[in-house]
């Protein structure tokens, strides 16, 4: 509502969803896609050139019409972003004074610096125009009459805002909820859930899976005592394995809503067929080798493998040129049939999670995928890695509802997929788990998820979601 305040964002906000309404119904050909893109990312940069004291300095010697395609030979002269450059050049990096923007965010600071995150208003009508339009596919399939709970991480993130002001246009209710803050609690957030009743949640996996302990804890059925139809599942590494688990535990359809960093905004969302869409119009998008920072050619099937760089193609508080995301990703092309007409992403996890398991390197979205394509109805997992007489050794260890009701582990056939694809052996280990899992989005999947007992004291990161861990309300 705030548009019809402004004039000038009225007509922006009309542009910008006539333009990503047309784009997802199909009427952009790439011939548009290539210009459009062309035309932003010399127009971003332009406009850091002369509001970002970083970027000032930073492409002092990149002239933006020089640039006359976005291949990678092009854009050799144009440094990257990293999140060494927003830690160490802090509030330098924005283009804006944090009085023009509408909120501020900030990373979460648990390994390092936090850094300012503010958004204006062209920001949010940018990204959530896009979430909208994707998100219409999802929920028109469980009609009008919905209420959708929001459980963020923190009230710093941009997590809670976003999704209300998406369901807002989507003309659905919201009920929001902050399960961790000691004044909300998980049994007042459950009730919240039950009694509404709300038929949709966004949250991380890991909050979904809490929410169902919790739930059994206070003698309730997540199947039968909620009426979730949909969970939109976002923040932490999510492998379809995972996210099926999720769906047969609450009985719901469950999605991998959002790709997405307080830094960058928003880089991914999904459509009605599950698929994580990228958003063209939103930002510029390349693959590269995270050792040598070169450009990755496409398989035979035009996957691209490697660490995703993004550019904005809008104006705002902080827009971020070549910006290296520190996340794996597997990219492929856009293809007829899909519910949108974007290329589609699957995010394996930051490039320091992947690990070397018996001499085999892994992404965490892989070692997740593996160990968890059979194992059904458990309620939180962990990884254990140790190292016996030189030889690596895995346990995966669940946890399981307490009526034991609707578990499937088929022990042997998942040991035998890990013995294929990492050549070693996999135990099995059942029982309560602490709330360390619950912290990938805080710290880092790899620092929730995985005990690595092959080092003598955790590492940094292990140690911060330890802590967290401790200092949240259970």
């Amino acid at each position: 509502m705030f548009t019809v305040f402004n004039e000038e964002l009225d007509r922006l906000a009309r542009e910008i969803r006539d333009r990503h309404q047309a784009f997802a119904a199909g009427r952009w050909s790439d011939a548009d896609l290539a210009d459009h893109q062309l035309t932003e990312f010399r127009s971003t940069l332009a406009y850091v050139k002369d509001k970002s004291p970083f970027y000032a300095s930073r492409l002092a010697s990149v002239d933006p019409e020089s640039i006359r395609s976005l291949a990678p030979e092009h854009l050799a002269d144009v440094p990257f972003t990293t999140k060494d450059d927003l830690r160490n050049e802090f509030d330098k990096v924005l283009s804006l004074p944090l009085s023009k923007a509408w909120i501020f965010y900030e990373t979460t600071g648990t390994t390092g610096r936090s850094t300012p995150c503010p958004r204006d208003n062209t920001d949010s009508l940018h990204n959530n125009t896009a979430l909208t339009v994707y998100y219409d596919t999802v929920f028109r399939q469980f009609g009008d009459e919905q209420v959708i709970g929001v459980s963020g991480p923190t009230e710093l993130h941009a997590f809670g805002d976003t999704f209300g002001d998406v369901c807002r246009n989507l003309g659905h209710a919201v009920a929001k909820m902050w399960p961790h803050s000691p004044m909300v609690g998980y049994d007042r957030a459950l009730e919240t859930l039950r009694v509404l009743p709300a038929t949709g949640l966004f949250s991380t996996p890991g909050m979904a899976l809490s929410l169902a302990k919790k739930a059994y804890a206070a003698g309730l059925h997540p199947r039968r005592d909620f009426r979730l139809d949909v969970l939109m599942c976002t923040g932490e590494l999510a492998s379809p394995s995972l996210l099926e688990n999720i769906g047969e535990v609450w009985g719901a359809k469950v999605y991998n809503a959002l790709y997405a960093s307080q830094e960058a905004s928003v880089m991914g969302a999904s459509g009605a067929d599950g698929a994580l869409y990228t958003a063209p119009l939103l930002n510029y998008y390349e693959v590269i080798d995270p050792d040598t920072a070169r450009a990755v050619e496409p398989g035979p099937d035009g996957v691209r493998t490697g660490e995703l760089v993004v550019t904005a193609l809008y104006r705002g508080s902080k827009p971020l040129v070549r910006y290296r995301t520190g996340d794996l990703v597997r990219l492929a092309p856009a293809s007829a049939g899909r519910t949108l007409p974007a290329p589609v992403l699957e995010v394996l996890g930051r490039t320091r999670d992947t690990l070397s398991i018996g001499g085999h390197r892994i992404s965490g979205y892989d070692l997740e995928e593996l160990l968890l394509s059979l194992p059904r109805g458990y309620l939180d997992y962990q990884v254990v890695i140790d190292a016996v007489d030189g030889q690596d050794e895995l346990t995966l260890h669940l946890e399981t509802p307490p009526d034991g009701e609707g578990v499937r582990v088929d022990e042997a056939a998942v040991a035998g997929l890990v013995r294929e694809r990492l050549d070693v052996p996999l135990r099995f280990a059942y029982g309560p788990l602490g709330s360390v899992t619950t912290t990938g989005a805080m710290v880092s999947w790899k620092a929730a998820r995985v005990e690595d007992r092959r080092t003598a004291a955790p590492d940094e990161e292990r140690a911060a979601a330890l802590g967290v861990a401790g200092g949240r309300a259970q």
